[in-house]
């Protein structure tokens, strides 16, 4: 892993060790992929404004989210079925994540169970939320969240129905899966990925299996929660959110200036501003490119997050000088998952602080909290 310079790097490891119906599990898009490229794309036309002759000897990459003392402006995002990408995989993310002294989040969809992560590690931990139409259950997951000492609930909002992916689809990986020969040749030439899962705690969707009836496989747990979304949501569901859940609440999918104004309202802590890194609404507008004005219409009335196309140091700090409180990665540490379990996503989460930190020395500045527009070029 310590050959690893760039997230990049990572990522071609993943690519050759994990089959390509997980791989693109997590790298493709919706559609025609227009807005996870945009995500990208809009990152690299931000340009920073090189500084010289300061004093930048004694820097800090330290910051808060929701209140907690973070060693940089990151956590780990909600990612689906990260347990595919390595065998428990969500604990393994988790566990980096705590050792660099940064927040993961574990996903309802995640192949660990809350219990699982949460008797693997001694810190807490965020969990995502997807809102079902069985409110039942949903209270049920919140209580284990709670129940689990989570620290923070995320509740993702921009999946009222699922958009196509077409890779997802080509691979068999739809609702319900698809047994494809070329994905099983793949994985046959893929031993230490296979061996990896095989010897992991759970093959199946570890949130749901045993508290669904009949969904104990992964094909019919996928046909469940297909019947699950496409669900009449309203900002009345998190104010019920709220009165269940009794910590710090992120509601997660913000684009739009209107939608931001009405979380400030609702009571969250915070938001996240993001388009499903690109797997939702193929068109809209890359998570960069609108963050400035939601952080000028809320000010200071909510902590605003970031997610979606972070892939370098530079990128978080472009993010943090157009506005956000700080970001989340998710392809960035689970191209480390499938590289090399653990130390891939340790060596993910080093590779962007000390990016960070030279862009911020370079940029002639010191403190995170030093970071404003002031650091980019033409601002």
């Amino acid at each position: 892993m310590n050959k690893a310079t760039c997230i990049e790097d990572l990522r071609e490891a993943a690519a050759r060790r994990v089959p390509r119906a997980f791989f693109d599990f997590v790298e493709g898009g919706s559609y025609a992929e227009e807005t996870l490229k945009a995500n990208r794309a809009d990152f690299t036309r931000i340009r920073f404004r090189q500084r010289v002759l300061v004093d930048v000897s004694d820097r800090s990459t330290r910051t808060t989210i929701l209140g907690q003392p973070v060693a940089m402006p990151l956590a780990l995002a909600p990612v689906g079925l990260a347990g595919m990408q390595y065998g428990d995989g969500e604990i393994h993310a988790c566990r980096a994540a705590i050792k660099a002294g940064i927040p993961f989040c574990l996903s309802t969809m995640s192949v660990c169970s809350i219990e699982d992560v949460a008797a693997a590690v001694d810190k807490p931990f965020w969990f995502q939320l997807h809102f079902m139409k069985d409110r039942g259950f949903t209270r049920s997951l919140i209580e284990r969240a709670a129940a689990a000492k989570c620290s923070a609930l995320v509740v993702t909002v921009d999946l009222p129905v699922v958009g196509q992916r077409h890779r997802d689809i080509k691979n068999g990986m739809g609702m319900p899966p698809a047994l494809r020969i070329r994905n099983l040749v793949n994985i046959l030439v893929k031993p230490s990925w296979a061996l990896g899962i095989l010897g992991g705690k759970r093959v199946t969707l570890g949130n749901l299996a045993g508290h669904i009836r009949g969904g104990e496989s992964l094909a019919s747990l996928s046909q469940w929660i297909g019947r699950q979304f496409d669900t009449p949501l309203g900002w009345k569901d998190i104010a019920w959110i709220k009165g269940v859940w009794p910590g710090k609440l992120v509601v997660k999918g913000i684009l739009d200036v209107e939608d931001a104004h009405n979380a400030a309202k609702s009571g969250a802590s915070a938001l996240v501003v993001s388009n499903h890194g690109g797997r939702q609404l193929d068109g809209a507008p890359s998570s960069i490119s609108v963050l400035p004005a939601i952080a000028d219409a809320v000010g200071s009335s909510i902590e605003v997050l970031l997610d979606g196309g972070i892939r370098s140091g530079q990128d978080i700090m472009r993010a943090i000088a157009l506005g956000a409180r700080a970001c989340l990665s998710g392809r960035a540490y689970i191209y480390g998952l499938g590289a090399g379990g653990e130390a891939g996503v340790e060596r993910s989460i080093e590779i962007l602080r000390n990016e960070l930190d030279v862009t911020m020395a370079l940029t002639g500045v010191t403190r995170v909290d030093q970071i404003d527009r002031s650091v980019i070029a033409g601002a």
